[in-house]
């Protein structure tokens, strides 16, 4: 049986049971991938949220996991990076899509309990994907 190393990032606990990161840079590295590309705002309220890279996630009728994707389709819910514990943002699945270009860079959805639209991020100077 092979172990499997698994970096520890040291914490301390103040005196009121509030936990303290004690490498800030250590953590960052693991929450982070790099600069995001991508933007998601909920109509209504404009919580905006960003991450470095999405996946499409189906679920079966039990609630448990069935398939990820490259593509929204109805049914389907968002996943913001990074893609662990720490994810940015799950929406629930999509039930309408109300807008969408061809190439899947900006899309205006309905989701159970809200409507979001989400968009590729491109550098101002030279028009490119982030």
């Amino acid at each position: 049986m092979s172990k499997i190393k698994q970096d520890k990032i040291a914490v301390t606990v103040d005196d009121s049971g509030n936990l303290h990161m004690n490498d800030l840079e250590a953590l960052a590295g693991l929450i982070t991938q790099g600069k995001p590309n991508w933007k998601l705002t909920r109509s209504g309220d404009g919580l905006t949220k960003h991450s470095v890279d999405i996946l499409w996630i189906e679920f079966n009728e039990n609630g448990t996991f069935k398939a990820k994707h490259e593509d929204f389709a109805i049914g389907r819910s968002l996943l913001m990076s990074p893609f662990n514990q720490f994810f940015t943002w799950q929406t629930t699945p999509i039930t309408k899509v109300i807008a969408a270009t061809a190439d899947s860079s900006y899309v205006k959805f309905e989701t159970e309990n809200s409507e979001y639209e989400l968009s590729r991020m491109y550098e101002e100077a030279t028009g490119n994907p982030i």
